[in-house]
């Protein structure tokens, strides 16, 4: 069995471009040393500018697969991708915590691509409020915090971090805000500048490289500025929307 490298599960769609979901999350995982497990939640049918059909897997047999998975590998970080709605994402989250309740869980809450196909039905977030404080962290892009945010899930007595994106902000382009146990620390582009290629399945990418980090034994904020410094290399690496992962 694996020693070498500590487990994360992906749980997430399939992208037959591999830009973003299962494909991505695993390419980002083995390349900062971390042994990539997945889950698929979804069968997409997309390239890297369009998404154009969407199948989403049963809720069951996601369940069963994290129930084998986490009995027989020690995982101790789970990064959830795309799923249809809260009940879908708390059946998830009751599974993990079954199976390890000190798993700690990473959530990028992907409710629309850039193409604005939808994923997440947003009239079951109310049903968050009692399961936000189980997810460890979750990485919104601004649009996506705005939503969080106005329907309470982000208040100051949860005890869940949040990373909000900087990628869409209009001011301090490329600065991400960490929020953790309330306090807010910025974390800005390494180079002091934020030039880079769009990438599709870039929310994917960061997401993932930070769970790895997390199960690396890093604490939160160095996970992220890690994962923040994995991902600027990332959005640089070529002028498609294809990015490359080395």
């Amino acid at each position: 069995m694996q020693t070498e490298r500590p487990f994360v599960i992906s749980i997430a769609g399939f992208d037959p471009s591999g830009g973003a979901g299962l494909l991505s999350d695993i390419k980002t995982l083995e390349q900062i040393k971390v042994m990539g497990l997945g889950i698929c939640t979804a069968l997409t049918l997309q390239t890297a500018s369009q998404c154009l059909s969407l199948e989403w897997r049963s809720i069951d047999e996601i369940v069963k697969e994290i129930n084998v998975l986490m009995s027989h590998y020690t995982v101790s970080v789970v990064k959830i991708g795309i799923v249809k709605d809260a009940e879908f994402l708390i059946e998830i989250i009751n599974a993990v915590k079954a199976c390890n309740a000190d798993a700690k869980i990473v959530w990028d809450p992907v409710l629309k691509s850039t193409s604005e196909f939808t994923f997440f039905n947003l009239e079951t977030l109310p049903l968050l409020k009692n399961w936000i404080d189980k997810i460890s962290l979750i990485t919104p892009n601004y649009n996506e915090y705005n939503v969080l945010k106005n329907v309470g899930l982000l208040s100051k007595e949860n005890s869940c971090s949040v990373l909000i994106k900087g990628g869409h902000r209009e001011d301090l382009l490329g600065t991400d805000v960490l929020v953790e146990d309330g306090i807010e620390t910025l974390l800005a582009p390494s180079n002091g500048d934020f030039v880079y290629h769009p990438k599709h399945g870039s929310g994917c990418v960061l997401s993932s490289a930070i769970a790895g980090e997390l199960a690396k034994g890093e604490c939160l904020e160095t996970a992220c500025r890690k994962g923040k410094l994995y991902i600027e290399k990332f959005l640089k690496s070529s002028p498609s929307l294809l990015g490359t992962h080395s």
